[in-house]
């Protein structure tokens, strides 16, 4: 994922906000990530997946058996 520091961004907003729609673009305060700027059908996309359920037939063995032995916190 391409940075660029906030300063830079504000600079070249409309050549970032280009970049932004072929893949996300991480804007950065102070050299640590603060946003990530992505085009409107990723964000659409990842929402859909975000709310995806999955059927028991689409776990792995390994994670029913995860699922198996997990206890509720006290």
């Amino acid at each position: 994922m391409q940075r660029v520091t906030s300063r830079e961004f504000q600079r070249n907003f409309g050549h970032y906000q280009d970049e932004a729609l072929k893949s996300p673009l991480a804007i950065t305060r102070h050299a640590r990530e603060r946003l990530v700027i992505l085009s409107a059908s990723e964000y659409r996309r990842l929402k859909r997946l975000d709310r995806r359920l999955l059927a028991v037939e689409e776990l792995s063995d390994a994670e029913i058996e995860a699922i198996r032995k997990a206890e509720p916190p006290v």
